[in-house]
């Protein structure tokens, strides 16, 4: 729910309140909620399993996506690059491979992309925000390496060594953005070398990450 959310309000801090705004998060939500039974009937072969969720769900969000498109027109942009991640997903559906690194970061792209999304809506260009969705996707992204090295993959050598070299790389790029940016991905960095270390459990991995989250989007406005 944070990487859901977290790129759709990052969006609104830095275009500011758009009525279009309203509906798209129906949307998105709804979409989101969609999917899931969706993904589930195509993994198990059977729409009869999930019929009704399947369409609750696309009786809330068909309606208000209509209505952002009504809003603002300038979205269906977004819909090509969607539509190939959607189809990344189905595929990892049908075939169980859902826990994939590329599955995982095809979702993480869905997601990080509210905010230039966001930002269309409110009638600003995408160009505005281009380096906020930079950070936000490297964010979301380094996430995946780091939970599989403290939870699925725990012990694996290959997610050990690329988690941490993954956050170098990100600190290194966000630091041309915001030294506000850099300090943020510098303590990632650390927490991507020492936590695998650590005898945390799945629940404190997650509520540190939440808080990262909220110390993200206290950053945006800062480092804008």
């Amino acid at each position: 729910w944070a990487m859901l959310l977290v790129p759709y309000l990052a969006g609104l801090l830095l275009a500011g309140f758009s009525w279009a705004h309203l509906p798209l998060l129906v949307a998105w939500l709804g979409g989101y909620l969609l999917s899931y039974y969706a993904f589930v009937a195509v993994r198990v072969g059977r729409l009869t399993r999930v019929r009704a969720q399947v369409l609750l769900y696309a009786a809330i969000t068909v309606p208000a996506g209509a209505l952002v498109l009504l809003l603002s027109p300038r979205v269906i942009v977004f819909a090509p690059v969607f539509a190939v991640l959607v189809a990344v997903n189905v595929v990892a559906a049908r075939t169980g491979s859902q826990r994939t690194l590329v599955n995982d970061l095809a979702a993480v792209l869905q997601s990080s992309l509210m905010l230039p999304v966001v930002a269309v809506a409110a009638g600003e260009p995408v160009t505005g925000v281009l380096p906020e969705f930079a950070v936000v996707l490297l964010y979301f992204a380094g996430t995946v390496p780091y939970v599989k090295t403290m939870i699925r993959n725990r012990g694996d050598v290959r997610y050990l060594v690329g988690s941490p070299a993954y956050h170098a790389l990100a600190l290194a790029a966000v630091g041309v953005v915001s030294w506000w940016y850099a300090v943020f991905f510098g303590w990632l960095t650390l927490r991507a070398v020492v936590a695998p270390r650590l005898p945390l459990r799945p629940l404190h991995v997650g509520l540190l990450e939440i808080v990262h989250c909220v110390v993200l989007l206290v950053l945006i406005p800062l480092a804008g």
